[in-house]
């Protein structure tokens, strides 16, 4: 699946902002952070906002994450002008004032427009997402940054809370395969799931990331995979086995279960709980292994370590069989059971 294909499944703002934050290439973390400031300021309506006022939010919520999670490779290196060495610098400061230090603010209006804003809306091979969700205007101390119609609908739609713990979802993911020894694992054996908590952890270390539904309803556009409506603001949630787990558990009990790990990530959806509870043990309609395999490709189109994950659980998940695509590998797993 292309970022096209992701977008025709819902050719929306909302699919162009998801292309942005989940599929865009991640060298630091500084689109989480404008990302989040969008969201806040076009959470409240506000249709202009200065630039110094934005990079105010901006380097705070940087700030912010920072004190729990490297915001670039570890083994980066950073001038002493960086924007990440100031913020790294004044960290105590701001978090002590609940405010950006002066440097820190003066670093981010200065950096923001070359750097992250012109950056936020493009993804791999030249290409950009549909929409455009802001736009620099002014000069000097007069630059506004104006919030587009696309994103004060986005900002305020059902789906937003939702946008907002995706966006915050994705950066946790990013922070932790930054980090020394951590990163590597999640990169090279991709994560396991915490069934105690419903989080996703490095496999080495078992070190929390985030959650699973967090981190995977995007790819499947906030929507139940079982009944294919929005996952909204205060319904109750389950991590749904489209292939039921029990199956596993069934086929041990004569010796004779050859399958995939059923407990993994590729056979794990969001769904609404009600949808969740009357599915129960039966095995997933064609619809729903459609979502599925639009789901995984999706998430095969992020960077690591998500798509490390699926990428391993499709080789070599079969005995004796190469299965290349998550259509066919979804096909023989209904064939073996």
């Amino acid at each position: 699946m292309s970022g096209r294909d992701f977008y025709a499944q819902d050719a929306s703002a909302r699919a162009s902002w998801r292309l942005a934050v989940l599929m865009g290439l991640n060298s630091r973390t500084y689109k989480f952070a404008l990302g989040q400031a969008l969201l806040e300021f076009g959470r409240h309506g506000q249709e202009t906002v200065p630039l110094a006022e934005f990079a105010a939010a901006y380097s705070l919520g940087l700030v912010r994450h920072s004190a729990h999670g490297p915001q670039v490779p570890h083994a980066a290196e950073l001038s002493k002008d960086d924007f990440l060495t100031i913020a790294a610098q004044e960290r105590a400061a701001t978090l002590e004032a609940g405010h950006p230090t002066e440097p820190l603010l003066a670093a981010a209006v200065r950096s923001m427009p070359s750097m992250v804003m012109q950056k936020f809306h493009n993804l791999r091979g030249g290409t950009a997402v549909p929409h455009t969700f802001y736009q620099l205007a002014g000069r000097g101390r007069h630059r506004v940054v104006r919030l587009t119609p696309d994103l004060l609908r986005l900002a305020q739609s059902e789906q937003a809370a939702g946008l907002v713990d995706e966006l915050g979802a994705r950066w946790s993911i990013v922070e932790s395969s930054f980090a020394a020894g951590i990163g590597r694992s999640l990169i090279e054996d991709g994560v396991t799931v915490d069934w105690d908590t419903l989080k996703i952890t490095d496999k080495r270390r078992r070190r929390s990331v985030t959650g699973i539904v967090e981190a995977t309803a995007g790819f499947q556009h906030g929507r139940c995979l079982i009944c294919g409506d929005v996952l909204a603001p205060g319904d109750a949630i389950a991590v749904d086995h489209v292939f039921p787990f029990s199956l596993m558990s069934r086929f041990d009990s004569v010796g004779s279960w050859h399958g995939p790990d059923l407990d993994a990530l590729w056979n794990l959806a969001p769904a609404h709980a009600t949808c969740n509870g009357a599915k129960s043990d039966r095995l997933p309609s064609p619809v729903e292994l459609a979502r599925l395999g639009a789901r995984n490709e999706a998430i095969m189109q992020s960077p690591h370590p998500l798509r490390r994950t699926l990428e391993l659980s499709l080789k070599g998940a079969l005995s004796g069989r190469d299965v290349p695509s998550w259509p066919e590998f979804l096909a023989a797993v209904q064939m073996a059971v």
